[in-house]
């Protein structure tokens, strides 16, 4: 594979477009109108068409102004509809920009001879060729398109950076923004204009299909990495830079290796978008599939230490610890199930148990962790029966789930509360 300039300017115009997508993206996303900006970017193409058939020219500001007023005018549509048809947004946005593609489809086909406006070009892009058409500025050749979205990415950069405060407010609560004096309206059809316009300077590099992608999928990488508004916005501008460059080598690179003469550049940086997506979602630190599904196992785990815990303390109480406990009895009374053999393991790692000639029994350390585990799940049942009203036949449950999770600031709040009683509701001792 042979790396040229022209390549070097797909990606950079690449990037770019994605830049320029993401940074409004992540608003849609937290407004929660990511289908907004599709169907936004799918309902510019009559806009631009009706823009040229008025004007008979592609020039850049027709084009803008008809592909704002159609985005504007689909807004509007989704949010009168929805308010006053008893429909869910997400069933107008269907209608709406449905509808007004097809129009814009249609506009195309039925002037065909006069409107020079290629549809696949519209749907897929044409990255490909943007380095061909350029323009000369201080003696270097760039390309028009890397210039038309370098100035809309500046353009989105400049009225974030004015108006971010006020976005940021009305994206998490348009009605206290309201309350604070902040006009939502205005900045809902700021927004939506800045990304009608933002499809339109995109439209020649990722067509209209793919500009989505760009919109949402880098957002939605960042909004699974960080929670924070400011560092959301850097890590979607970095994803949409590694899928640009990243989309662009796999696609030079990949038909070669598979014996194919092309493919789709735009394609490729929104598959990568994908990939990276896909990476985020399972290996995220913290909202990750895999980090919550080990998350949700080591609960489990805890959960079956703290059942085995309570449960060798009530044998202790019963006298029945003497010679420890068989393994048969700890599977007949134990509630650990499945879990009950790992706990097992892991307390023994802890220090809290230990075995000889086959029976456990609990260390001075476990038996330390025991009674403070059935202190606060005692200390539960006198609360839920003395504050709450409970009947003491039914605390038992409630206090165990509560049990799960009560430490540092609830375990000291339940000291203070029901830290007086000595019994709980069912006569047995509260352990000091």
């Amino acid at each position: 594979m042979t790396w040229t300039i022209f390549d070097t300017w797909i990606a950079i115009t690449g990037s770019l477009v994605a830049m320029s997508c993401a940074l409004l993206g992540n608003f849609l996303m937290l407004r929660r109108m990511s289908m907004m900006g599709d169907a936004i970017s799918h309902t510019v193409l009559p806009g631009l068409v009706a823009a040229f058939l008025l004007t008979g020219s592609r020039d850049v500001l027709p084009m803008f102004i008809g592909a704002i007023l159609i985005g504007l005018l689909t807004a509007f549509l989704v949010q009168a509809i929805s308010r006053y048809g008893s429909l869910d947004e997400g069933s107008v946005m269907g209608v709406v920009f449905t509808t007004l593609f097809a129009l814009g489809l249609l506009l195309i086909v039925q002037a065909a001879d006069k409107v020079d406006l290629d549809p696949s070009c519209v749907l897929y892009g044409a990255i490909e060729l943007t380095p061909i058409d350029v323009r000369t500025i201080l003696g270097h050749d760039i390309p028009i398109a890397a210039l038309t979205n370098g100035i809309m990415l500046l353009v989105n950069a400049i009225i974030v950076v004015l108006f971010y405060k006020e976005f940021k407010l009305t994206a998490f609560d348009a009605t206290f923004a309201r309350s604070l004096g902040v006009n939502s309206g205005l900045m809902h059809y700021l927004l939506m204009s800045l990304v009608a316009a933002t499809c339109v300077a995109a439209f020649e590099s990722v067509g209209s299909i793919l500009v989505i992608a760009m919109l949402i999928v880098p957002p939605a990488c960042a909004f699974l990495l960080t929670r924070r508004l400011s560092a959301m916005i850097a890590v979607s501008l970095i994803v949409g830079i590694a899928s640009a460059w990243g989309g662009h080598a796999a696609a030079v690179w990949v038909p070669l290796q598979l014996g194919l003469d092309s493919t789709s550049t735009a394609g490729g940086m929104a598959t990568v978008a994908g990939l990276i997506f896909l990476t985020v979602f399972l290996l995220s630190p913290r909202n990750g599939l895999l980090a919550q599904v080990a998350g949700r196992l080591l609960l489990s785990l805890r959960f079956a230490r703290i059942d085995l815990l309570g449960q060798f303390y009530r044998a202790l109480e019963r006298g029945g610890m003497e010679l420890g406990l068989e393994r048969s009895q700890l599977r007949s009374m134990a509630e650990a199930g499945f879990w009950r053999d790992p706990a097992l393991f892991v307390m023994r790692l802890r220090g809290e148990v230990q075995t000889a000639a086959g029976r456990w029994r609990l260390t001075p350390h476990g038996e330390l962790c025991a009674r403070r585990h059935i202190r606060t799940h005692r200390l539960w049942e006198s609360y839920l029966a003395e504050k709450a009203g409970m009947a003491p036949e039914k605390v038992h449950p409630s206090a165990s789930r509560l049990g799960y999770f009560t430490q540092g600031a609830i375990e000291a709040e339940l000291e203070r509360k029901a830290g007086h009683s000595q019994r709980d509701p069912h006569d047995r001792e509260i352990p000091e």
